[in-house]
């Protein structure tokens, strides 16, 4: 089998962002890093190298693995130049269908007419955000999960126009990277998003009502349903803040009480405790 994919463009090089370039430079891609700014960009650079190190201490990777992924990093603020020489960009912007919509369209015009566009969202339409191409073909989702190089399942959404081929290239990459990817038609949320918040904002409605501690909840579907970590604990981590627009979204598209975001979620929004990100949420973050 030929191998299509050897240069990976990551645009956006936020946690997910530069997670994935991590992720792709272990696997032996040579990865186009693109954001706004040097200060940006250098920051990611030494969170992906601190990250590295800390794998390398805990044996997971050898030292020798750590150097050779940083050698294929390669960032740029130049968008033309991060997406020219790419067979695949992976795009990991925040959740905001007019900012992807406005990055795919430079990116229609800045790729070869043989790149793969790929979006990271968890929840948003890739057919409206495919719309704004000239080849909406080879455009699909490849939704990672937080934090890329410990979390084994990628999310591969195809829109109605999708390509079997993007599918089955992005399937191999995807795998190349370690991971178990899943194929999902495009529909709000997909599969994980649609259930995870589900579950999250029901958590919020039994912690709202006085039904358990967040503690306890947590440690019930962790204990009783095997999880790795409860629902509260998740949505701190994710952001209690992207938690609320997914709900919106979800509520917006699919009509449903399940996806009404409560109150407690809106508050806590409103009063800047968005979880770990900023110091506290459902719990307090050191």
């Amino acid at each position: 089998m030929v191998e299509r994919i050897r240069t990976i463009a990551v645009v956006g090089t936020g946690t997910m962002g530069r997670g994935i370039a991590q992720v792709a430079a272990v696997s032996g891609y040579s990865v186009r890093m693109h954001d706004v700014s040097e200060v940006v960009l250098q920051r990611a650079l030494a969170q992906i190298r601190e990250t590295l190190e800390g794998q390398r201490q805990r044996g997971k990777i050898p030292a020798d693995v750590v150097e050779a992924a940083m050698g294929r990093l390669f960032p740029t603020v130049d968008l033309a130049e991060a997406a020219a020489p790419a067979d695949l960009v992976v795009e990991a912007v925040p959740e905001k269908l007019s900012l992807k919509q406005e990055i795919f369209r430079a990116l229609d015009q800045l790729c070869s007419p043989t790149a793969i566009l790929a979006s990271n969202t968890s929840s948003l339409s890739i057919r409206e955000i495919a719309s704004v191409v000239s080849r909406p073909e080879r455009v699909l989702g490849m939704h990672f999960f937080n934090p890329p190089h410990v979390m084994r399942l990628v999310e591969v959404i195809r829109h109605e126009g999708t390509s079997s081929e993007v599918v089955e290239d992005v399937l191999d990459v995807a795998r190349r990277m370690g991971k178990e990817p899943i194929v999902v038609r495009d529909s709000p949320g997909f599969v994980t998003s649609r259930l995870g918040v589900a579950l999250g904002l029901e958590a919020m409605r039994m912690l709202e009502q006085g039904i358990a501690s967040a503690e306890d909840i947590d440690r019930a579907m962790e204990l009783g349903y095997n999880h790795a970590m409860g629902p509260l604990r998740v949505s701190d981590l994710v952001g209690l803040d992207v938690r609320l627009h997914i709900a919106e979204y979800l509520y917006e598209k699919l009509r449903s009480e399940v996806f009404r975001p409560p109150d407690i979620l809106r508050r806590l929004v409103a009063e800047g405790k968005l979880g770990k990100k900023s110091g506290q949420g459902f719990y307090k973050w050191d």
